[in-house]
C-alpha cells in the first residue's frame, strides 16, 4: 500500500504543477485517458487534454491497490463549474512505471 500512496502523491503533485512536461512524463507513449466522457489515446492526445485542464488543487483522500494498479479518490477544486468535486482516479502502469490507462470519474 505504501508504494501506491507514494506513487499517487507523485501523480497529484505532477498534476498540480504548471510544468505540463512533468505530468506527461508519467505516461507511456500509448497511454489511454478517459475523462468527462472523452477518450484520449497516445501521449500527444494526453498532452493536448492536459493543456485544456484548468489549474486545480487536489486533496488526496484515499488510495487503494498497488503501484501497478491503484485507485485514488481526491477532492478537486479550482476555477471550473461545480468546484469542488470528488473524483476517482483509476490507474494502470506498465513495468517501467508509466501510466498506460487512467480513468477519471465522479464519486457518486
Amino acid at each position: 500500500m505504501q508504494d501506491a500512496q507514494r506513487w499517487a502523491a507523485e501523480y497529484f503533485a505532477a498534476a498540480a504543477d504548471t510544468d505540463h512536461e512533468r505530468y506527461a512524463a508519467l505516461f507511456a507513449e500509448d497511454a489511454v485517458v478517459h475523462d468527462e466522457g472523452r477518450t484520449h489515446r497516445g501521449i500527444a492526445a494526453v498532452r493536448r487534454w492536459r493543456g485544456e485542464v484548468p489549474a486545480v488543487a487536489y486533496d488526496l483522500r484515499e488510495v487503494a491497490g498497488t503501484a501497478a494498479a491503484c485507485r485514488a479518490v481526491a477532492e478537486v477544486s479550482g476555477d471550473f463549474p461545480g468546484s469542488p468535486v470528488t473524483l476517482r482516479f483509476t490507474f494502470e502502469r506498465d513495468a517501467r512505471g508509466k501510466i498506460t490507462l487512467l480513468d477519471i470519474e465522479p464519486v457518486r
